[in-house]
């Protein structure tokens, strides 16, 4: 049995779920982030469990490794970047004040194999911690599930614009105010409280709650909208860009981290400066004065998650790992 001890409440615990869901022998073990602020507490996840391999983050993977069983990190952020800190939550911040660092270095030297979500994330993490192999495995949407399914838009109708995901200065929600008071009055921000459900900042009227949505439900929200903000601070991927996509959707994002590697600028949306909000309203407006680029980009945007992230190529890039670790194993 493969088993991944997981904290709860962000897009590394839905792709890891997502894999639970597709590999027979793939068992996630979900602990709340609170117990990250009194590590050990973390030791017993998922011991009682026969485990054949251990897959997890790396930051408390150190906890959950085994003598003699084998262990796949996986960086879907780079949980020591400096940059980060600025942008923390308060949880984040006294994550940060733990011996982080000490715990990610020691999960590194017991990890058989180390993975990263992004070409980004894996050049963080070679420079910051001088390692040379990391095996690059873009995370995956079923696009089976996630596909194009709304009514036909026609001109002159209201704009949906939506915010998906936790709203926290790392995702940009300290802009949300600020852009929606530039963008013309047929388009109206939509969010979602994010899958922690925590909301720091008070958002205008301009503005409307979805409130928390589940992952299963997401698909029918995408389908009810025009196209994505997502004015994020950094991104070890961007899996909420990449599910707006396969809906076809055009994206509005910072051009930052990951995105680039998801959002071809001028093709499938726009990439903006990090908080130049009149930059993230003017495209939005250009977006919402225009029906035939909106088809047009959120087109090409389908296209691009048909060819390159589909949630098959994930699971068959890992389930391809496992195997190839398990016999070097046996």
């Amino acid at each position: 049995m493969i088993i991944s001890p997981m904290a709860t409440g962000n897009g590394a615990f839905v792709v890891h779920k997502i894999l639970e869901q597709q590999l027979n022998d793939y068992r996630v073990f979900p602990y709340h982030p609170l117990k990250t602020l009194f590590p050990p507490l973390l030791f017993g996840i998922g011991r009682h469990n026969r485990a054949d391999l251990i897959h997890t983050t790396p930051d408390y993977a150190w906890f959950h490794a085994r003598a003699g069983v084998p262990m796949v990190l996986t960086f879907h952020n780079f949980v020591l970047d400096a940059f980060m800190k600025a942008y923390s939550s308060r949880l984040q911040t006294i994550h940060y004040q733990t011996d982080l660092r000490w715990f990610t270095r020691q999960a590194v030297r017991k990890a058989n194999v180390i993975t990263a979500v992004s070409r980004f994330t894996a050049n963080l993490a070679k420079q910051e911690l001088g390692l040379e192999n990391i095996q690059v495995i873009y995370n995956g949407v079923d696009e089976n599930r996630f596909y194009p399914n709304r009514p036909q838009a026609t001109t002159g109708q209201p704009v949906k614009v939506l915010f998906s995901g936790n709203l926290t200065l790392r995702k940009g929600a300290q802009w949300l105010n600020a852009i929606a008071e530039r963008l013309n009055p047929n388009v109206r921000i939509f969010y979602t409280v994010g899958l922690r459900n925590n909301n720091a900042f008070k958002l205008s009227d301009k503005l409307q709650s979805l409130g928390s949505i589940r992952h299963q439900d997401m698909p029918e929200i995408y389908n009810q909208m025009d196209l994505l903000l997502f004015p994020t601070v950094r991104e070890g991927f961007g899996l909420s860009v990449a599910e707006a996509m396969a809906c076809g959707l055009p994206v509005v994002a910072t051009d930052c981290s990951a995105l680039p590697e998801l959002i071809d600028e001028g093709r499938g949306g726009f990439l903006c400066p990090m908080g130049d909000v009149d930059y993230f309203a003017e495209k939005i407006n250009q977006l919402a004065d225009s029906l035939s680029l909106r088809r047009l980009m959120g087109d090409y945007n389908r296209d691009k998650i048909e060819q390159a992230f589909t949630l098959k190529v994930m699971v068959e890039n890992y389930r391809n790992l496992f195997e190839e670790l398990s016999g070097r194993q046996s």
